[in-house]
């Protein structure tokens, strides 16, 4: 079988001349997925069965939208006997497995999947499917309670919930993941308290499964009333890290002994929950919170066995976010460091310059980017622009040492940028942490009325000049080895006039560089964007590169530094 290149995948051809579409299947439910595993062609059967629309579908992992276990849980991929034929490359069918459909129920199906050859050279598979008369647990019906799953599917879920928490090291997606994990598989309702760093609670989630989607209840969500040590309430004792509960609103009946105690028989009321699990979250050292689970909707109440499950899963999601707390706590420190290091720029007659650094856009990495500028003795001005190897706190670190030594040497003597730079790299291999270094050192002086820029580089991007008229050029002359190598190196010194009304652009890598695209594709965008702002105010020029010209699949963070020449 064979996808047409040209139909994107949503066709299929037969053996001998016939094509057909994927809808001329119309009493099967199929659709195609690619080797990954990603959707590339579906029929409205499909659609129908699931209960999806095929734009939600095409290009999603078929695995982890559709496929699940017997409870409605997601299923590692080692259990998925779908998956396994996909990747067996052999003609599978089977009974009695389950999708999950668009409003959150499930069905169970029978199934075929067989390899078929996608586009031109393309590999895939086919797979149909028609749904079974045995039961679903679509919404609003009763879901198995924990006590009622074999060892084997309690382990499944406990070994999801260890890789899904793991996989972030961002406390709101580790939330959003529990919730997503055990609501509607085990509760109608998630509640999660977390402690604060300085002392507090706060209710970071309160979600409700309704119409097969999961709803966040806002106005529940906020700030708590602190935690009194002698209350004996659950949620108080949860958040001390005392032993789980089994919960009911008869337990928040008679008066409260706190008003965190209030806060909780408030959200029995609003919610309806009959039964509840409350249970601490626990991390490496001490508590982070606590896991409320409820139940309004479905009949049976918590078992003791539930309770144990729950705590278990509690226990997971507590060494997560106990990681993604403390990774977040570097990522800040690192980021506070390296914005007290970029400096005031200075005041140049005639001269304006303006500065950026940015984050990398998930937030998930600090770097080694900065940017300087200062008055030397003779009364030149320095530029600097450099990139520290690297992404963590030990970049930014080495970041501060290399920005302050280049400051201490530019300023002892009036010496050409390549003897500078030349010095600092001696220095940068002698230091104590392994650090390497690309930079960019360069004087702006003005000797006799027309400004000229001289400068070195140490194994960074080249400067770009744009002239008033629109014309841009990329400065790639005095180009040599980066820092800490240790490997001798001939610098050289480079000089250009820098023309009245011109803008001269210093920058790292963040800003153009992309996983999808070369770094002649990045420069020659920069390039054009840059000349088409000429004319614009200088800090109006570095916003739109920073919004037009940084690729949305880069993770590296930005420095950048522009100065416009007097016209």
């Amino acid at each position: 079988m064979n996808v047409p290149a040209g139909d994107a995948g949503r066709s299929l051809a037969a053996e001998g001349e016939r094509t057909f579409q994927l809808r001329d299947l119309s009493d099967a439910a199929t659709y195609v997925v690619d080797d990954a595993g990603h959707i590339v062609g579906i029929n409205p059967r499909a659609e129908q069965m699931l209960n999806r629309a095929a734009s939600t579908l095409l290009g999603k992992d078929a695995h982890d939208l559709l496929h699940r276990g017997k409870y409605g849980e997601s299923l590692p991929r080692s259990r998925c006997v779908m998956r396994q034929a996909l990747i067996s490359g052999e003609t599978r069918q089977g009974h009695q497995e389950w999708m999950e459909r668009g409003d959150g129920s499930l069905i169970a199906v029978s199934w075929m999947v067989t390899p078929c050859r996608i586009g031109e050279g393309g590999e895939g598979a086919l797979v149909l499917f028609h749904g079974e008369s045995a039961p679903t647990h679509a919404e609003g019906q009763p879901r198995p309670s924990a006590s009622s799953m074999p060892e084997l599917d309690r382990l499944a879920l406990l070994a999801e919930t260890t890789a899904t928490l793991t996989s972030s090291l961002d406390v709101d997606e580790t939330v959003r993941q529990l919730i997503r994990l055990v609501v509607p598989l085990l509760a109608d309702w998630g509640v999660v308290d977390l402690l604060t760093e300085e002392g507090g609670v706060a209710r970071v989630a309160v979600v409700h499964y309704e119409h097969g989607v999961r709803v966040h209840r806002r106005d529940l969500e906020g700030p708590m009333p602190p935690v009194p040590q002698e209350s004996s309430m659950p949620l108080s004792r949860a958040l001390r890290g005392v032993t789980p509960a089994l919960v009911g609103p008869q337990d928040y009946q008679g008066s409260p002994d706190s008003d965190i105690a209030v806060r909780q028989r408030e959200l029995f009321e609003e919610t309806g929950m009959h039964s509840a699990t409350i249970v601490p979250i626990r991390g490496v050292r001490e508590v982070v919170g606590a896991l409320t689970l409820g139940r309004s909707e479905r009949s049976g109440a918590f078992t003791s066995a539930d309770l144990l499950l729950v705590e278990d899963i509690a226990r997971r999601a507590g060494l997560a976010l106990d990681n993604a707390r403390l990774y977040e706590r570097q990522r800040r420190v690192a980021e506070t460091m390296q914005r007290h290091l970029l400096p005031t720029l200075p005041r140049v007659p005639g001269v304006l310059m303006s500065g950026r650094y940015l984050p990398a856009p998930d937030a998930s990495q600090v770097g080694g980017d900065w940017y300087d500028a200062f008055v030397l003795s003779d009364g030149a001005t320095g530029l600097v622009i450099g990139d520290v190897v690297g992404h963590d706190l030990d970049a930014a670190a080495g970041m501060a040492q290399v920005c302050n030594m280049l400051r201490a040497y530019a300023g002892e003597v009036e010496k050409p940028p390549s003897e500078i730079v030349n010095r600092l790299d001696e220095a940068v291999v002698r230091m104590a942490e392994t650090t390497m270094a690309t930079v960019i050192f360069a004087r702006v002086e003005q000797p006799a009325g027309a400004w000229r820029l001289r400068w070195t580089n140490a194994g960074h991007l080249p400067p770009l000049l744009v002239e008033r008229d629109g014309r841009a050029r990329f400065l790639d002359d005095g180009s040599g080895l980066m820092l800490g190598t240790g490997l001798p190196a001939a610098r050289e010194d480079a000089a250009v006039e820098l023309p009245p009304g011109s803008v001269l652009l210093l920058y790292t890598d963040g800003l153009i560089e992309s996983p999808g695209h070369s770094l002649d594709d990045g420069l020659a965008r920069l390039a054009r964007y840059a000349s088409s702002l000429v004319d614009q105010p200088l800090g109006s020029i570095c916003d739109a590169l920073l919004a037009g010209v940084r690729p949305s699949d880069n993770d590296d963070d930005v420095a950048m530094l522009a100065l416009r020449i007097p016209g």
